[in-house]
């Protein structure tokens, strides 16, 4: 055993380093190029303004050299220009290899990209906009048994607990009327275009009483209409079942590469396949009809 950076004697007389590790020279004709490389920089960046100082060369390899120069177009501030230069052994004639933008150290870059699902935003949702919700959304969960009508609203009576006074029959009609002919209603732009209406969206939640046989309340924080009153034949495109995605985070899927093992009826899908980039086909496979199952929708 010998000590980190210990010289060992091998046959011949010869020693060596356990450490020694020879670094790249800068090769001198690739370096006295800098015209060239200069050259190289400003037919990339399309104006002689946008190339700057040279500020260094370094050795990427054997015979190859990485010119830097100062970029100077205002957007790209802190970056430089990068252009690679080489030759062939025993050449001495240099030609550029590459030419590339590199950022430096305090160069101004676009922020770290953030999935579109949690870059969303109230208000984001406009007319003729669909909001996809994964599959496996907290927010909503699949009803235990079919939707049953409100039990108290025929029955209904307005205790007013607490007040001296309560709405009456000609509130409560002027405050239909008004709802239901304003931005709440089915007249409104985004509920003309909208995929279907808010009572069937499992984000509506019902009022109790007399008003909540036309209207309820919107509870998706990404909709327009969040936390306002909305008739049932109202929507937008936010919609619970407008488009269903597949999770986002989705639990992975064990699989064995090798089934020479396996008969063709022992073979059992697990999951769904995600389509290749680019637009999905229209069409609907046979197979899939009427399951209810994800369905794919616009772009990669």
């Amino acid at each position: 055993m010998h000590a980190a950076g210990a010289e060992t004697t091998v046959p011949g007389g010869r020693a060596r380093s356990a450490r020694a590790a020879r670094e790249t020279a800068v090769d001198a004709t690739c370096a006295a190029a800098v015209d060239l490389a200069r050259a190289a920089a400003v037919e990339e960046a399309g104006d002689e303004q946008a190339v700057g100082a040279h500020l260094r060369v370094e050795a990427e390899s054997d015979r190859i050299v990485l010119h830097r120069f100062a970029c100077l177009t205002p957007a790209y501030r802190g970056w430089t220009w990068t252009v690679v230069v080489t030759r062939a052994s025993r050449v001495r004639r240099v030609t550029v290899d590459d030419v590339v933008l590199i950022p430096g150290d305090d160069a101004m870059l676009a922020p770290e990209w953030v999935p579109w699902s949690e870059r969303l935003r109230p208000g984001d949702v406009g007319v003729g906009d669909l909001l996809p919700t994964a599959i496996d959304d907290p927010r909503l969960a699949l009803r235990v048994s079919d939707v049953e009508e409100l039990v108290d609203t025929d029955e209904y009576v307005e205790l007013g607990l607490g007040r001296s006074r309560v709405l009456s029959l000609t509130g409560r009609e002027e405050a239909v009327e008004r709802w239901y002919a304003g931005e709440a209603g089915p007249d409104a732009s985004i509920a003309k275009v909208a995929p279907a209406a808010c009572l069937t969206c499992g984000f509506h939640v019902r009022l109790a009483g007399a008003l909540g046989r036309m209207f309820g309340a919107c509870a998706n924080e990404l909709a327009p209409d969040d936390g306002r009153v909305t008739a049932i034949d109202h929507g937008c495109g936010a919609h619970s079942e407008a488009l269903v995605a597949p999770s986002a985070h989705p639990e992975p899927i064990l699989f064995d590469e090798d089934p020479s093992d396996l008969e063709p009826t022992d073979v059992e899908m697990l999951g769904v396949a995600a389509h290749p980039p680019g637009s999905v086909s229209d069409a609907v496979p046979e197979d899939q009809t009427d399951t209810g199952g994800p369905e794919p929708y616009g772009h990669s």
